[in-house]
């Protein structure tokens, strides 16, 4: 499988899903959760990435359910949806190394 490059809303979703299935409502807090704030799904944006997801075999959806009133869908994280953001995880450590490192080394040239 290659390598996927997520965009921030659709990595804090797929991250939303690594305790277990949740419904849509819920992906969207746990994803601003996550994101101390800074990702901030619509519900159209939420249900477009779910569906690329669901394409991609990233993740599952359940069957619907009634909760207070709301029909629901829960959706779990696959095998594969858990890779590519296993992959992804490591991917923005290494970048942020590289910068770190980088930033440290020059410190000494940029307040010169």
């Amino acid at each position: 499988m290659a390598v996927v490059e997520l965009r921030p809303p659709s990595y804090f979703a797929l991250a939303a899903l690594i305790d277990g299935p949740l419904h849509g409502y819920a992906i969207v807090r746990r994803a601003a959760e996550l994101s101390d704030g800074r990702v901030r799904l619509s519900t159209g944006t939420l249900y477009a990435l779910l569906d690329r997801a669901l394409a991609e075999s990233l993740v599952v959806a359940g069957d619907p359910y009634v909760e207070a009133g709301r029909q629901r869908r829960d959706y779990t994280l696959t095998p594969a949806g858990r890779l590519v953001l296993a992959q992804e995880a490591e991917r923005l450590e290494r970048a942020a190394k590289t910068v770190s490192g980088r930033l440290r080394a020059t410190t000494d040239v940029a307040v010169a």
